[in-house]
């Protein structure tokens, strides 16, 4: 594949990319998040930990890892969390653990978190981070997603209108800004960023290597 042509044709090893994902809620986010883990299969996923009651059909340790609010406050005291925040009165957070591991072994790790998260982990994680926002083609739009899902009431939605306007904001926080009024056209484009990141020289750790052997 184009994402791992350079490692696999010279056996360069490199150091894996924190990819980020972040949108309001119903721009598509979570649609292309699933997209890009069919397509890529050896893509690591960061598995939240959070204080939110377990919903039919998910697994513990697969969705995410449910503690309750004593747990989670003693991890996040422990520095046991890459980024952390309040979402809808509940809290989510990212174990350090698992991402370090993912990312030194060279693997790619993708996060689906807000704006909070991702500011917070390019402050922990620097270079390693990518952050792409996705952006609705517009509010009204957004609104009509929301409401065909037909998950919500006319309260809540009306909370997450609110919220994504305050996301929204936030579009300059990130590296690449992504409109997504085609989701097949915007998940080219999101993989299109993947494969250049992977490719970047300075996460090629073994290329001072290979070169002095081309030099010698």
């Amino acid at each position: 594949m184009l994402e791992n042509a350079l490692s696999d044709r010279h056996d360069l090893k490199r150091r894996g990319v924190l990819f980020v994902l972040s949108s309001p809620s119903g721009a598509g986010k979570s649609t292309i998040a699933r997209k890009l883990l069919a397509d890529e299969p050896e893509l690591g996923v960061s598995v939240s930990a959070t204080t939110r009651p377990m919903r039919p059909g998910e697994v513990d340790g697969k969705d995410y890892h449910f503690v309750d609010l004593e747990e989670f406050r003693r991890m996040a005291a422990d520095h046991e969390f890459l980024e952390w925040a309040h979402v809808f009165d509940n809290r989510y957070g990212t174990p350090h653990a698992p991402v370090d591991a993912m990312l030194d072994a060279g693997q790619d790790v993708l996060f689906d978190i807000d704006w909070q998260g991702a500011q917070q982990l390019h402050q922990i994680a620097g270079g390693d981070v990518v952050r792409v926002f996705i952006l609705p083609p517009s509010m009204p739009e957004l609104r009509d997603r929301l409401v065909k899902r037909a998950t919500d009431s006319v309260e809540v939605i009306d909370a997450r209108m609110a919220r994504a306007a305050n996301e929204v904001s936030h579009w300059d926080g990130y590296d690449y800004v992504l409109v997504n009024d085609d989701v097949e056209r915007c998940f080219r484009d999101v993989k299109t960023i993947l494969n250049a990141e992977r490719l970047k020289r300075s996460r090629q750790t073994g290329l001072i290597g290979f070169i002095r052997k081309l030099t010698r």
